[in-house]
């Protein structure tokens, strides 16, 4: 029991954090691409818990069979951050919603983020 005391995963205060927004931008772009395509997931792997990781490669692999299929290639998408919301439903959490509009369609991602270990992860994240 000691020894999970000192090597798991430590809450960090929402006061010591850097501000969240740029990363729920950046985060919320990346998935995007991720999903499109056109950026490889392990470049998100640092700010994504161990299940949302996995979750995300089970979904990009999903996309990119789906484009197999259709014969689409993977192209950039261009995307526009229309609304970002955040509340703090606990120390240590944020959760927020943004919606992002890109070609043909509007979509929203949910992402809630935790301090762990001196940094923003996020825990939990939809794409709908």
């Amino acid at each position: 029991m000691i020894a999970q005391e000192f090597f798991a995963p430590q809450h960090t205060p929402a006061d010591a954090l850097p501000d969240p927004v740029p990363l729920l931008r950046g985060l919320a772009q990346g998935v995007l691409e991720v999903l499109a395509g056109v950026r490889e997931v392990e470049q998100l792997a640092r700010w994504l818990s161990e299940d949302s990781f996995r979750k995300l490669v089970v979904r990009s692999n999903l996309a990119a069979r789906a484009r197999s299929a259709r014969g689409t290639p993977a192209t950039r998408p261009v995307f526009q951050i229309l609304s970002l919301r955040h509340s703090s439903p606990a120390e240590c959490v944020l959760e927020a919603t943004l919606v992002v509009a890109g070609p043909g369609r509007v979509r929203a991602v949910a992402v809630r983020l935790e301090g762990l270990d001196g940094r923003w992860r996020a825990t939990s994240l939809a794409v709908l």
